[in-house]
């Protein structure tokens, strides 16, 4: 018993060296390192195109939009589990959406200025940029419901539409998050917080939908103090979330009420910019991908997309997993990111 205890206690004293080992070895925790340039700015939002070392074999450039909650950063978390690398190494030219940290000045910001205004002005610059009619747009989450909005408004500017995880039809029940927008009253929430909804809040809303993550990550962490490798991988993630930016509190009350209240993008009576927006009008190729165990954004707020756009070549694709191992795990790397770029490249 006694040689045992000793063990025991000789086992833990040498892993916590080993884990303060592993922790004087990390000076500084690197997340989106692929290169990149930016070539538009406006307000607050970046337009990055990514370094190319040889020509794209893709005539068609591919904008990505990101969600306006979080940053795009998880899509290149590091080298191995890069979404953006992936599409490089394919051959793509790729474009990419940095929308900044709002303040108190962006508080009226609405999903007209995000959708007319800036994701217009950078698909035109790309337009122009590359002398093309179309381009591509591959959109991730909310950022997906926008390019869905942008597609419908300007069908004539996107040849190829990938969305990745969308929210479209927000009368489903099979989320937490969808239940709980139901009854809260936005007008409210977006006056308290003087216009600007803060990035804690909203991270603190998300983990609130799985309470035992909080507990997971904690075992993760320990789990991974003596190995340098594994630590790093969460610790890109911690900051990752941490970097969440404020929201504009017009965009984000537009959002929440339209769409997860009154699920206007479905009925045909959501207006923007005084337009109505009609999903018959959106004519461009579609790629449509849900993740099969998404707590977030459940498929049956993604899959009815297909049913209701005007796009005569449209396809479902179901990813088994969650809302981010779509683009950060292993199976991401090996099986969707190709999948995606061989239905570009197919209509390229």
């Amino acid at each position: 018993m006694e040689n045992k205890l000793v063990e025991e206690l000789n086992t833990i004293s040498s892993k916590m060296l080993k884990s303060y080992e592993t922790l004087n070895q990390i000076h500084e925790v690197d997340i989106a390192t692929t290169p990149k340039t930016a070539v538009y700015s406006e307000d607050k939002l970046t337009l990055y195109r990514y370094d190319r070392e040889t020509e794209a074999s893709y005539k068609t450039p591919v904008l990505i939009v990101y969600a306006l909650v979080n940053t795009y950063k998880m899509l290149d978390i590091q080298p191995d589990r890069s979404y953006i690398k992936n599409l490089l190494n394919a051959g793509l030219d790729v474009y990419l959406i940095d929308w900044g940290f709002p303040s108190k000045s962006d508080r009226f910001l609405s999903i007209d200025d995000y959708v007319n205004g800036y994701i217009n002005n950078c698909v035109d610059f790309i337009r122009k940029k590359h002398r093309v009619e179309k381009i591509n747009i591959l959109s991730i989450c909310q950022g997906g419901t926008l390019s869905v909005i942008y597609s419908s408004l300007y069908p004539n500017k996107i040849k190829n539409l990938v969305t990745h995880v969308t929210p479209i039809d927000f009368s489903t029940n099979d989320g937490l998050l969808f239940r709980w927008s139901k009854d809260m009253d936005f007008d409210k929430l977006v006056e308290g917080f003087d216009g600007i909804i803060p990035g804690d809040f909203l991270n603190q809303g998300f983990d609130m939908l799985k309470p035992m993550m909080k507990i997971q990550k904690q075992q993760t962490f320990t789990n991974s103090l003596d190995d340098k490798d594994k630590l790093l991988n969460f610790l890109r993630m911690e900051k990752w979330i941490s970097e969440s930016p404020d929201q504009a509190g017009e965009c984000f009350r537009q959002f929440m009420k339209d769409l997860y209240q009154e699920n206007k993008l479905i009925k045909g009576e959501l207006e923007v910019g005084g337009k109505k927006v009609n999903l018959k009008n959106l004519s461009a190729n579609l790629l449509n991908i849900y993740a099969t165990e998404d707590h977030l954004v459940p498929p049956a707020a993604t899959i009815p997309l297909n049913d209701y756009v005007g796009s005569k070549d449209k396809e479902l694709y179901s990813f088994k997993g969650g809302h981010i191992g779509v683009f950060v795990g292993g199976k991401s790397q090996k099986e969707l990111a190709p999948a995606v770029t061989a239905w570009l490249k197919k209509r390229d």
